[in-house]
């Protein structure tokens, strides 16, 4: 039997795992990541059962999948919600849905529950505030992860409500209240795989994603914060993309800028505000509607990159998500692949056992410097939210998602099953949502209006208007709103009235 590596083996004079400034890895033990699979669609009753399967299968945190209306704001009755109710995610529009998504479900035994709240942000945190003390559950015995990082939707998604300006505040108002109140929350997650899966490669993606994240801390550290009472609750949520060995590189180069940034420029003390946390996420726009069993090879390489890599915690996508919600047959195997990745493989033994490789370690070095090269030009065209007014970013994403698409058109990319090894059409069950979820979730919408106490709604809601209107950190009152059975629709429309709609103002 070969004896395990050291977990802090390092050639003489080099890096330590654990140590400033964290390239080999936040921590110096070996250990597995916090496994979840992303999971959502229809009703909360209907998410719940899924929930519960994955609860069963060995999952320690949950991805909560939103729909489209509830991450826009607008509850599921609403004209533009029409069809889209339950479709890429669970429907929820007030506490009343959160309480049964979460029924039967131990909120002490998850590390995490994950989700896409991101111009939602405040209200998702509302909702599990109001639920932990329904249940009288202290919110530090579990583990909630806000995705929150509204930016990133203007130059990525495409789920902003309010002006770039107003959406920055809110989400550091969930920052603020979260770190003061639920220091074991993730208050926000700088999210740049939704920027690589816009078209980024791994050098925009990390130095957008820190670009955005400045604009957070600036903000914080304008209303008298300090970095180390926030930095130690962030994570980095990135894409672990098929390119192997440039992959474990990019993640080990985050690690490097992300601990010399927050101690270098905002002058962080606390070791753990250098540490870069990485929910790694396995790539979607790797995965192909043709010949789909091959995006079960494409997802485990994914995996064992951010395995390689040491991450924290990390998805794998089902290998049917090119065509739509994943079968629970296709979560679970996706579910399987982690665990065979981190129980049978060997790589979680050792910490950065890459490390000292000509390959990654020149990798590093190169998007290290190539990251910070971009980051002084975002700073140069006046930051994240300049770039944002001005569409810079957005012309950026446009540019790389077109040369990948040429790329691949023409074969200079290999795709198998796509521009290399095609065959014909392969059948596959695709799963699809209950038809008559919508209307289920509609009803459900209307009797919570009907049964709560509409004057205990409307003087919450007035009462978060002046909070809105005076520049208050709107959460607590938010909370007050949500246990009144306020809508998510109801809260959105107040804020609209104070911060106004946005409206692209760019061309590109």
């Amino acid at each position: 039997m070969v004896e395990r590596l050291r977990a802090d083996y390092a050639p003489d004079g080099a890096e330590h795992p654990g140590e400033f400034p964290y390239t080999r890895g936040v921590s110096a033990e070996p250990k597995p990541w916090i496994m979840g699979q992303y999971a959502g669609f229809g009703t909360p009753a209907s998410s719940n059962l899924r929930f519960q399967k994955l609860l069963a299968a060995g999952v320690t945190g949950f991805s909560v999948a939103l729909d489209l209306p509830t991450q826009l704001g607008l509850d599921s009755d609403h004209p533009l919600a029409a069809g889209e109710v339950g479709r890429v995610g669970v429907a929820i529009d007030s506490l009343a849905d959160v309480e049964i998504l979460m029924d039967g479900i131990p909120l002490e035994r998850i590390s995490q529950v994950r989700t896409t709240a991101n111009s939602i942000g405040y209200i998702w945190a509302a909702m599990f505030l109001a639920l932990a003390k329904r249940r009288g559950v202290d919110p530090n015995s579990f583990g909630l992860f806000i995705q929150n990082d509204v930016l990133k939707e203007f130059i990525a998604r495409g789920t902003q409500i309010f002006p770039p300006e107003a959406s920055l505040q809110l989400a550091v108002d969930v920052m603020e209240h979260v770190s003061a109140h639920a220091s074991r929350w993730v208050p926000l997650a700088m999210s740049g795989y939704h920027i690589r899966e816009a078209g980024a490669d791994a050098v925009q993606e990390i130095a957008f994603t820190f670009a955005n994240a400045r604009a957070y801390l600036d903000e914080c550290v304008r209303r008298g914060m300090s970095v180390d009472d926030v930095a130690p609750t962030l994570f980095t949520f990135l894409s672990s993309n098929i390119d192997l060995l440039r992959e474990v590189a990019k993640f080990r180069a985050a690690r490097r800028v992300w601990a010399r940034l927050t101690r270098d420029h905002y002058g962080a003390l606390d070791p753990r505000s250098h540490q870069l946390r990485i929910f790694a996420f396995t790539a979607g726009s790797s995965l192909t509607a043709q010949q789909p069993l091959n995006n079960v090879a494409r997802t485990t390489v994914e995996a064992t990159a951010a395995a390689l890599a040491g991450v924290q915690t990390l998805h794998v996508c089902a290998y049917d998500e090119a065509l739509g919600v994943p079968t629970e047959a296709a979560a679970t195997l996706a579910l399987r692949t982690q665990q065979v990745v981190a129980f049978e493989t060997g790589l979680t033994e050792t910490v950065d056992p890459l490390a000292g490789s000509y390959a990654v370690e020149s990798l590093t070095d190169e998007l290290e410097a190539r990251i910070w090269g971009l980051l002084g030009e975002i700073e140069d065209r006046g930051g994240a939210l300049a770039c944002i007014g001005s569409g810079w970013f957005q012309r950026e994403l446009s540019d790389a998602a077109y040369r990948y698409a040429v790329e691949v058109e023409s074969g200079e990319r290999p795709v198998v099953g796509v521009n290399l090894f095609p065959s014909g059409a392969e059948p596959l069950e695709v799963f699809s949502v209950d038809p008559g979820a919508e209307a289920e979730q509609v009803a459900a919408v209307r009797r919570v209006r009907a049964e709560r106490d509409a004057a205990a709604v409307e003087h919450a809601l007035d009462e978060l208007s002046a909070v809105a209107k005076a520049g208050g950190n709107i959460v607590p009152a938010c909370v007050v709103a949500v246990e009144a059975y306020a809508t998510v629709g109801e809260i959105v429309d107040r804020l609209r009235e104070v911060h106004g709609r946005w409206t692209p103002t760019t061309a590109f």
